[in-house]
């Protein structure tokens, strides 16, 4: 028979609530086990990624603290508890890392509770709520571990904890699966492109006389003679909504091969002096020309509207799209331009610049091989992208239906 949550209950019934032990900056190092703080997980779980770190321990030290006090292990949960507040990360079994105290609050040892159901409870509205109540600070709020305990959760028995989490989890499952096909076909594309285009191993390149570093039929081109850059428009500020029809892309949507649908600031219409390539559409190709500069990515979705600072990349004729993706979505690219970009705080790119750059341009029986072997792969990556937002959707608008008893399971 399930034991039923009493309302009265307190988080800390179910679970030890704790934290890591001090680590030093002094203990980093260039390589060995990640090391994360919240910003980490806030950022993983907004833009949908892995959980990555540039922060490192030694394999000694994490061994050491594992030892002592444990690692989280799978099933383990944390969340954010100063800046981005609330963010919950849970424990996979490819995980290992350690975390910084006082980022990232740690429920672990879970004895009547499913700590998957109370990873997706805390994004509840009931939740929430909860965490609201836990919240001390003005000036830079923050979560104490005694706060977090005295959490009281809702009355849902360990059977139904467990289907709810069955049925969300689900969702979760498709969408790291489709991540990870991604993942491994953008890979295997770029090595494509570099055997190809950077290497110059192109199909029956063993028979092409090469003169000056150029094979026959290839010809060195300004990138401006193979592309076109577009810039977005620049919207006033003031304008901007919470809510709106149109989300404006900024550089923060665009990241390395991962395009954020995100948008804080929106528009309700089209400004009318908007131009029309500044309409983004699924398939559109965008770079990033400040801060993080070269980074690329494929547009999926409805409804953006580019601002300036990112720039639309559309190949001239003859030129696949494809081609012009992992043209820009490739190391050597990427660090080719940010050479090319200036500034002190911060890097910008001039587009004006990257046009007159000298690009060596593939004969057109190799572009069209390129791209009859990498447009299917190209659809494919915006297509995966378009089914994680569908499944996302879909989860957020069951979870708090499940956890409120509105959706009978």
């Amino acid at each position: 028979m399930d034991s039923t949550l009493d309302d009265s209950k307190k988080l800390k019934t179910y679970c030890t609530v704790t934290s890591s032990k001090r680590v030093y900056a002094s203990d980093y190092v260039d390589e060995g086990v990640t090391f994360i703080r919240g910003k980490e997980v806030a950022r993983r779980f907004s833009h949908s990624g892995r959980l990555e770190s540039e922060l490192f321990i030694s394999r000694d030290k994490f061994e050491l603290l594992r030892n002592r006090f444990g690692a989280p292990v799978e099933g383990d949960l944390l969340i954010t508890s100063v800046g981005t507040l609330g963010v919950p990360y849970l424990v996979t079994a490819d995980d290992e890392f350690y975390f910084k105290d006082g980022n990232l609050i740690w429920f672990r040892e879970f004895t009547g509770l499913n700590s998957k159901y109370l990873y997706y409870w805390l994004q509840s509205p009931s939740g929430r709520a909860q965490l609201s109540k836990c919240t001390i600070g003005t000036s830079q709020p923050a979560y104490t571990i005694e706060r977090l305990k005295e959490i009281e959760l809702d009355g849902h028995s360990k059977d139904q904890q467990n289907r709810i989490a069955s049925i969300l989890s689900a969702y979760d499952d498709l969408i790291e699966n489709n991540r990870r096909r991604i993942q491994l076909l953008e890979q295997a594309t770029r090595l494509l492109y570099k055997e190809w285009f950077v290497r110059l191993r192109f199909p029956g390149y063993e028979g092409v006389k090469v003169k000056d570093g150029v094979p026959e039929g290839w010809e060195r081109k300004t990138y401006s003679a193979v592309f076109k850059f577009l810039g977005g428009f620049a919207f006033k500020s003031k304008t901007y909504q919470s809510e709106g029809k149109f989300g404006i892309v900024t550089i923060k949507n665009v990241h390395d091969a991962r395009f954020v649908t995100e948008c804080p600031s929106r528009l309700d219409s089209v400004p009318e002096k908007v131009k029309e390539h500044c309409v983004l559409n699924t398939g559109d190709i965008l770079l990033s020309l400040t801060g993080n500069v070269g980074r690329a990515c494929i547009v999926f979705g409805e409804n953006y509207l580019l601002n300036q600072r990112v720039a639309k990349v559309i190949g001239n004729s003859g030129i696949p799209r494809s081609f012009t993706y992992w043209t820009f979505s490739n190391e050597t690219t990427q660090k080719e331009l940010e050479n090319l970009a200036y500034g002190v705080a911060q890097l910008n790119l001039s587009p004006v610049k990257l046009g007159e750059r000298e690009f060596l341009k593939p004969s057109p029986m190799v572009l069209e091989l390129f791209g009859k072997i990498a447009d299917p792969i190209f659809q494919q990556i915006t297509t995966l992208n378009l089914e994680i937002a569908q499944l996302s959707q879909a989860r957020d608008l069951l979870l708090p239906r499940l956890m409120s008893g509105d959706l009978q399971i």
